[in-house]
């Protein structure tokens, strides 16, 4: 098994909205550390709803001496507004940012300065030149509010073209999904590095409710084995356990650039599929 010097990790977190959850959070990363992964990002709510906490938890993860990448989205932001989180994230020592159009609250009409993730990036790397390095989102099985895959794929072209210098996939659990998207990237001439989200499966109705919401596909196989553990918390884990560590072994093999974990603010199933992949 190669070690993991040569096979890249990262690790997704989200801000905690309590003190307890932020103690818990520390108590997470530092597990997570025995990967020493790539990077740990921080996620951030729609309209900065959670700009302080990102901030904040990017800061913790700086000091534990791990690089930090703070997500940002530019749903309802001005160009100053992003241009002053942008001074302070450098200020900080952030060196990547994984850059989103961020989700549309409910009712969300017009507003803010930016409408695509790509103008986001445009000005990312108008503003700062190559002080950060600009991650993007990748969506293997379609972005849910895309007109059709093409238009998701011009898309995700756009944001290679107005600077990004790699990609993050939304999370799968088919990897014939993602190896097809880097086929029809490839044709459209990007070739940007793009990393694989992975989800651990830890809960079915947790899965079956962000997979609804983010449009990811559950293979119906999956779907109908986690339906007939019923509430065997037990019997889900250990299945999700062989199923995630199976699909990372097949991107590993067909050449993904490295694996993304997100985590939930959890450790223990990251922790078991990288001992198993034998990072």
């Amino acid at each position: 098994m190669t070690s993991n010097t040569s096979f890249p990790v990262s690790v997704e977190f989200f801000p905690p909205k309590t003190p307890e959850g932020v103690e818990k959070l520390r108590v997470v990363r530092q597990q997570i550390y025995a990967l020493t992964p790539e990077f740990c990002s921080v996620t951030f709510g729609a309209g900065g709803s959670t700009q302080e906490g990102t901030f904040s938890t990017v800061r913790d993860i700086l000091s534990e001496g791990v690089s930090a990448a703070s997500h940002f989205s530019c749903i309802g932001a001005t160009r100053v507004r992003v241009r002053e989180q942008l001074v302070t994230l450098k200020a900080m020592g952030v060196k990547r940012l994984v850059a989103l159009r961020g989700d549309l609250p409910s009712g969300y009409g017009t507003g803010g300065e930016f409408h695509f993730a790509s103008d986001l990036v445009a000005f990312i790397r108008t503003e700062m030149g190559n002080d950060f390095h600009i991650e993007v989102a990748a969506y293997p099985e379609m972005h849910p509010q895309a007109r059709s895959p093409e238009a998701d794929l011009k898309a995700f072209a756009a944001k290679v073209q107005a600077g990004a210098d790699s990609a993050i996939t939304q999370y799968f659990y088919n990897s014939d999904a993602y190896f097809r998207f880097l086929e029809d990237a490839d044709a459209l001439g990007v070739s940007v590095p793009v990393v694989p989200g992975i989800m651990p499966i830890a809960s079915s109705a947790q899965l079956m409710r962000f997979s609804d919401a983010c449009g990811a596909e559950i293979p119906r196989w999956i779907r109908l084995r986690l339906q007939s553990f019923g509430d065997d918390s037990a019997s889900i884990k250990a299945f999700g356990l062989d199923v995630v560590t199976d699909l990372c072994e097949q991107l590993r093999a067909g050449g993904a650039p490295g694996l993304h974990f997100y985590s939930m603010n959890q450790s223990a199933a990251t922790l078991e599929i990288c001992r198993r992949l034998g990072l």
